[in-house]
């Protein structure tokens, strides 16, 4: 599959700052929106579409469904025939014979006839309803009868009887022509997401290809010479590598295809192979680990000037960010053809906070999708003692959100590398830079993680 890149790295998207500069939240979302762009539409076949943005409109071709037919197992009738019929007095028709799903045949009912017809069968001529075969006595069987045996048609000549115990108004049993929807009519906007009901409605009206935005490809890199493959066994010093899975997971529930890379170790030449040697599979890549102050920050010195050999456009910039968990952060493309990298730091609620933030607006953006965020709403704060936040930095706590009495509820502390409250959270309570205390009963913002 050849690589589908998104435009290049703007360098009037990044406001002029110095090392020291400290970006606030809203600061780096910007620059991200303001730098990623949605991925070129492409022609696919309808399951090759699903979870795409489209990017036009779909009008109807043809009415739906194309002809009247029958939505039971029964027989076509004319309304006027069986006015009053009952169990008592039913009303005796001739059977005229068979119309089958898929055959239009040339039977036409007149006065005091029917046609046996099956569920999806057109309509005949004639005929204004339908009548189950549960309301009749079965027709040519000689009795009542549990189900219909579809037959293309009724040798020539052919006749019987069916006693019709019930009436039926014209139109009973009938899907009408376009009763779903009219040539002409708007299917799809452009902009919604391809799904298992979108491809029905596709496929029904006749497409078998539709224009999409496809679904990016995400590269997740964690690095640490510490981190283990889950399953395989530990030694002093080394934990479970649960970064690179929990960021797959998430690309896959933004709506992109996840690649995960897993752990590389604390060589940055090592590291800089394995990102170029993942660029041709990627629309982006997102790292972890390694953005910080410490002597092996490897994921800084393998990018940092990587600007320096690239293409003019492309480069990585080291961010400190005024918030908590997840100051420290980083931006910029990488490749010639510009694929944005995002560097998320290392704990493991740093690394989810973060891409919950950033990287997951950038993936739908790069889809195309016209609202990128996750909701949020206003919830009363519901805790035993105030919450402390440092100041000038935007706190993300992990809360649980109760939708029934508008609250939210912190859960488990706010270090973090908490990976186990973070497990049992649905929300984030957000506690602005001007904030150090919020008391309990506080109204507070709250982005609801799914």
């Amino acid at each position: 599959m050849s690589p589908r890149r998104c435009s290049p790295v703007s360098s009037s998207a990044v406001p002029v700052a110095g090392p020291e500069h400290v970006w606030s939240v809203t600061e780096h979302l910007e620059d991200i929106l303001g730098t990623v762009r949605p991925l070129e539409p492409i022609e696919l076949q309808l399951l090759d579409a699903q979870g795409c943005v489209l990017v036009e409109d779909i009008t109807v071709p043809l009415s739906l469904p194309p002809f009247d037919n029958s939505s039971m197992d029964g027989y076509a009738v004319r309304a006027a025939d069986i006015v009053g019929a009952s169990e008592e007095f039913p009303a005796v028709l001739t059977v005229i014979g068979d119309v089958a799903a898929g055959r239009s045949g040339e039977l036409r009912v007149g006065p005091g006839q029917a046609a046996r017809i099956m569920t999806g069968a057109p309509l005949p001529p004639g005929a204004e309803a339908v009548v189950p075969v549960e309301w009749t006595d079965g027709g040519l069987g000689g009795g009542p009868v549990s189900g219909m045996r579809a037959h293309s048609a009724a040798p020539e000549g052919a006749s019987g009887q069916v006693h019709v115990h019930r009436a039926a108004e014209a139109g009973a049993h009938v899907r009408t022509r376009g009763s779903d929807c009219r040539a002409g009519d708007r299917a799809l906007d452009a902009g919604a997401v391809v799904g298992a009901p979108q491809i029905a409605l596709l496929a029904a009206i006749g497409l078998g290809t539709v224009r999409v935005r496809p679904r990016p490809r995400v590269v997740v890199i964690s690095t640490g010479s510490e981190l283990v493959q889950p399953g395989e066994p530990l030694d002093d010093g080394e934990i479970y590598d649960s970064n690179s899975f929990a960021l797959t997971a998430a690309v896959r529930a933004a709506g992109a295809i996840a690649y995960r890379v897993g752990a590389v170790a604390d060589d940055a030449e090592t590291l800089r192979a394995t990102i170029e040697d993942q660029l041709v599979r990627a629309d982006m890549v997102v790292t972890t680990g390694g953005v910080s102050v410490g002597a092996y920050d490897v994921v800084k010195e393998a990018l940092s000037h990587v600007g320096d050999e690239d293409e003019a456009g492309s480069g990585i910039e080291f961010r400190k960010l005024a918030m908590q968990p997840g100051k420290p952060q980083g931006f910029g493309s990488i490749g010639p053809d510009h694929t944005p990298l995002l560097a998320l730091p290392g704990n493991p609620v740093s690394s989810y906070v973060s891409f919950e933030l950033f990287v997951r607006p950038a993936i739908r953006t790069l889809m195309g999708l016209p609202d990128v965020h996750r909701p949020t709403t206003r919830a009363v704060l519901r805790t035993d003692k105030a919450l402390t936040s440092p100041a000038g930095r935007r706190q993300f706590l992990r809360g649980r959100h109760s939708p029934a009495d508008g609250t939210v509820s912190p859960v488990g502390a706010s270090g973090s590398h908490l990976v186990a409250a973070l497990a049992h959270a649905d929300a984030l309570i957000v506690v602005p830079e001007d904030d150090t205390s919020v008391e309990p009963g506080t109204e507070v913002e709250v982005v609801l993680l799914g």
